[in-house]
């Protein structure tokens, strides 16, 4: 390939030309298979080369593919509205259409200080957050993550807002088992709130399951029920970004209902839109909604391509698409099939610390030595390492940070779409082997040891 005018990731990276995709697999312009395990950025939720998804996108470019929503609504949005409130738990019944995860949370972030300014309290203005969290890039969005990477640019301009530890298992910051752990985690947000004072605090947002900051940790089953309890002991919303989890990743619609709540506000994303078309939403329950419609009547936010006819068509075939093949009722099965066959690999792979997640998002951390849990030295790029090493043999992975302070670990997230087969998970692990395999032996070569 010549001179590109395009800016990429990686500026020095030599990408492959993508060709065409089909389920699980992707073809390069060189005839190279490679499968999925990631669904692009844990996306692609339905696949690749979906006739009907096309069909869809086709029908409505031929009535019409944008207008402006404060001008118009469209057939395509307001069915995707309602079948989505008939769709999600408990009253999550209005949807604010955007077109990016990023500006889901904001909206989200938004919405919940303008309830508390329609309720006429005005003073509750913040949004409190974990760390080892990612929210999203835009300004809003990253000053609610607690992801030392992507902050580390910008940290003048953005909002002190991670103010509370991860419920990370794995390296508890309690040195709990979770079995016995009595929460200490989900309590330090109480301690929090008092501190900072509940009449300013308009929010607090956590995503369900930790993804791209963490590697898909997973808290304990009461954790959220706690923390809920102490958002609503403290008058104080609870949002929950979605936006990786959301449409049936995690074997639920939402990921929450694991954990038996309903959030107030709710972000979505991705698997929205399944990667056929740029979409998202915010969703808000009709108490949130209440105060809004009886006040200002407005919500201030919006976009020139919200709530876009044509990816509004195109999400609704998605909704519809999961629905009418039962795609959700497979996911926990295939999940837990796909984790133990990860969990055997802890045997020729001692450097694969944790395997963890719910349905098809599953993240490993990989460790210098298991029994510590010591972390490899930085300037190895171990997780840059294996991602590389699972490319070259045709299988994609998506990178995560991991570690005590949220930067110094290696993970990596397994999302494979989720139509993905059993044959499919078969072959995925396999050639995954031969990926470590390859790293292994690099790590040996380089004089790093690799046996305990």
């Amino acid at each position: 390939m010549g001179r590109t005018y395009l800016i990429k990731p990686d500026l020095d990276e030599d990408y492959p030309v993508i060709d065409y995709g089909k389920g699980v697999y992707l073809f390069d312009v060189a005839g190279k298979r490679y499968l999925d395990a990631s669904s692009g950025a844990v996306t692609a939720n339905i696949g690749h080369g979906v006739e009907e998804i096309n069909e869809a996108m086709m029908e409505q470019a031929k009535k019409v593919s944008f207008v402006y929503r404060s001008q118009f609504t469209s057939k395509a949005a307001e069915k995707l509205a309602e079948k989505i409130a008939l769709t999600m738990p408990g009253d999550l019944n209005w949807s604010f259409f955007v077109n990016s995860g990023s500006e889901a949370t904001e909206t989200a972030m938004k919405i919940a200080i303008q309830y508390w300014q329609e309720k006429g309290r005005p003073l509750k203005t913040k949004i409190l957050s974990r760390w080892v969290s990612y929210h999203g890039i835009t300004i809003g969005a990253l000053s609610m993550s607690g992801h030392p990477a992507r902050r580390s640019r910008f940290v003048p301009l953005l909002a002190d807002f991670p103010v509370v530890s991860p419920p990370y298992c794995y390296r508890c910051p309690y040195n709990k088992n979770p079995r016995n752990c009595s929460y200490e985690c989900a309590k330090e947000l109480d301690v929090a709130f008092r501190r900072i004072g509940p009449e300013s605090i308009a929010g607090f947002i956590a995503e369900p399951i930790v993804g791209a900051a963490g590697g898909a940790i997973t808290p304990p089953k009461d954790y959220y029920k706690i923390i809920k309890e102490i958002c609503e002991k403290h008058d104080i919303l609870f949002i929950a970004d979605e936006v990786m989890t959301g449409f049936g990743r995690t074997g639920t619609m939402l990921a929450s209902e694991h954990w038996g709540i309903v959030p107030d506000i709710v972000s979505l994303g991705k698997g929205m839109g399944a990667g056929y078309a740029p979409i998202a939403a915010t969703l808000v329950t009709e108490r949130v909604m209440e105060p809004i419609r009886k006040g200002s009547k407005v919500i201030m936010s919006g976009h020139t391509l919200s709530a876009n006819p044509q990816s509004s068509a195109v999400a609704l075939s998605v909704l519809e698409y999961l629905e009418k093949n039962n795609v959700i009722d497979d996911v926990d099965a295939k999940g837990t099939y796909l984790k133990n066959l990860l969990e055997k690999l802890k045997i020729v792979f001692p450097f694969i610390g944790d395997v963890r997640g719910m349905g098809l998002l599953i993240g490993i951390e990989f460790v210098r030595n298991p029994k510590t849990k010591q972390s490899f030295a930085s300037e190895l790029n171990m997780t840059e390492k294996i991602v590389r090493a699972a490319k070259d043999v045709g299988l994609l992975l998506y990178p995560a940070t991991a570690g005590e302070d949220g930067k110094s670990g290696d993970a990596i997230i397994i999302s494979p779409p989720l139509i993905v087969t059993k044959r499919e998970i078969e072959e995925l692990v396999s050639l995954f082997k031969m990926a470590l395999t390859k790293v292994k032996q690099e790590l040996e070569t380089e004089g790093v040891n690799t046996e305990w």
